[in-house]
């Protein structure tokens, strides 16, 4: 039985959208509140707004891809589904920053992993960076919200055999370890969430809020790019948008301005302040875009005589925090482990090397576990932080600062995940840096690691979650926005994303982004009552 297009069904039922690239004039559309943006932040922003009588408008740089177009194919969709077709990088080209960029955001390609955010994070927020109300009680109602929303629930079935390598490694090891919540309902655990889910199992927004705002008469635009807030005095007047073609590489010509009472910046912790920065907006204390954060990844591999098959089955289902507060909260570089997928395109950059050694290492594809390690940048004073900038043509790229600190978090991380993948009965395992290859023993590996010299583009490293560059906290000389992310400066301007949080959080980041945005969407949606 096919899986119902439930876009097509909209669409057909007289849902209101608008696609840029078709536009054969300009356009002016009128809303009560405006959203830029399509993932977890502008999503549950428009579903509460829309249920409160709003009338809402969500404006999408990328593409409307639905069910029907998820093929399962990487070339195809790292092209449409990634923002600049899965080339985002660090402004040295040194780590590979994996983000969405359709209508869903990156809540359409994650790997469904679902972690309220840590407590020792939001009691660090409200100590050392003046956040109110978000306290882990005050937030707990409100993840259970989106918990029972979206469907998130630990992950049910036995993991797959590259998630059994954190399992089986920590129990042998008395580590901890702990199963995955994951935002799904009827998931036929394929194992390709990164491509899009052809089975609309993955409770993403392209299947959860943006039909229930559709639904209740909200429209949606997209390929358009927001390009820049229209100010006048301490209020936004409009934004203009620039309609992009087909493959959302080029502007057609075409301008949709929009107008609207309110406006939500969720386009996340590159492009919101990116977006504030081409505006001009004001920025008295020169807050915005600074303090980016990445929860910076470092990968080992390892090979075992079993079948491992890492690219079928959930992606994550396994993970471990028992380096993540084993220092406090600020104390040395620590990190949560997990793996990624490996699919052949992905793991083939991955996996390194170049001619005979990567056709090697990608024939023992399926016999290869690969780790990671998310370090969480942004507690210590000393960890690495980034800050958002404009290229030439306005587009932004991130200037990441890897430092002393953040690379002994990278050396303690490649000795931990060597431990647990040897315990778990790796044959070989190969920290993943250009100077490493497969060493055989604990020993080797230790002796190894302690003498990889650890640098960009030496060291492979990547990212996929964006998090800081617009703080919230009451101080406005250190924040950009009020606890209620309400803007600072400009009345009728609020931020809803990730781009809020002070520091990274130590946890994939799309529960905490769907918990905080409700509850200031809920408060936002009483204001506009009035």
């Amino acid at each position: 039985m096919p899986v119902p297009d439930l876009f097509a069904e909209g669409l057909a039922r007289g849902w209101k959208t608008h696609d840029g690239s078709r536009l054969e004039q300009d356009l002016t559309l009128e809303a009560d509140v405006a959203i830029v943006g399509t993932g977890a932040g502008g999503g549950t922003t428009a579903e509460i707004l829309s249920a409160a009588g709003l009338k809402v408008l969500l404006i999408e740089e990328g593409p409307l891809k639905t069910s029907r177009d998820f093929k399962l194919q990487e070339p195809e969709a790292y092209a449409s589904l990634y923002q600049e077709g899965i080339g985002r990088m660090t402004k040295d080209g040194a780590v590979t920053i994996l983000q969405g960029r359709a209508v869903g955001g990156t809540t359409l390609v994650n790997w469904t992993s679902s972690f309220r955010t840590p407590d020792p994070t939001l009691e660090h927020w409200a100590r050392e960076h003046g956040v109110k109300g978000h306290s882990p009680a005050e937030m707990a109602p409100w993840f259970e919200k989106m918990e029972e929303r979206l469907g998130v629930a630990p992950w049910m079935v036995p993991p797959n055999p590259n998630n059994e390598v954190i399992r089986a490694g920590c129990e042998k090891l008395g580590l901890h370890w702990k199963v995955i919540p994951r935002n799904v309902r009827g998931c036929w655990n394929i194992g390709y969430c990164g491509m899009g889910c052809p089975t609309n199992a993955k409770q993403s927004m392209l299947v959860t809020t943006i039909p229930a705002t559709l639904d209740k008469g909200g429209e949606l635009l997209f390929l358009a790019r927001a390009e820049r807030l229209l100010l006048d005095g301490d209020k936004v007047a409009g934004i203009e948008c620039l309609a992009l073609d087909e493959r959302c590489v080029a502007p057609t010509g075409r301008k949709i301005t929009v107008k609207a009472r309110h406006y939500v910046l969720s386009g996340g912790g590159i492009n919101t302040p990116a977006l504030l920065l081409r505006s001009d907006a004001p920025d008295p204390h020169e807050r915005v875009g600074k303090r980016t954060f990445l929860h910076l990844v470092n990968f080992s591999a390892a090979l075992f005589e079993q079948v491992i098959n890492p690219f079928y089955g959930a992606p994550q289902s396994i993970y471990s925090d028992h380096f993540q507060w084993d220092d406090g909260t600020i104390g040395r570089m620590s990190y949560k482990l997990e793996v990624p997928p490996l699919h052949p395109a992905l793991a083939s950059t991955l996996l390194g090397g170049f001619g005979e050694a990567n056709s090697l290492r990608m024939e023992q594809l399926p016999h290869t576990n690969v780790m990671l390690a998310l370090l969480r940048d942004g507690f210590h004073p000393d960890s690495a932080e980034g800050t958002v900038e404009l290229r030439g043509d306005g587009s932004p790229v991130l200037d990441y600062r890897v430092t002393d600190y953040t690379w002994d978090g990278v050396r303690r991380a490649f000795h931990s995940m060597a431990e647990i993948q040897f315990a778990a009965g790796a044959k070989a395992v190969m920290p993943m840096h250009s100077d490493a290859g497969y060493v055989k023993t604990l020993a080797e590996a230790r002796k190894l690691i302690d003498g990889l010299p650890l640098e960009l583009y030496r060291t492979r490293l990547g990212s996929a979650h964006v998090m800081g560059g617009c703080a919230m906290g009451e101080d406005a000389k250190l924040a950009v926005t009020d606890s209620l992310g309400r803007h600072h400066q400009l009345q009728n301007l609020s931020i809803h994303d990730g781009s809020l949080f002070p520091t990274s959080i130590g946890a994939n980041p799309q529960l905490s982004v769907y918990g905080l945005t409700a509850k200031l969407a809920s408060a936002l949606a009483e204001r506009l009552k009035t």
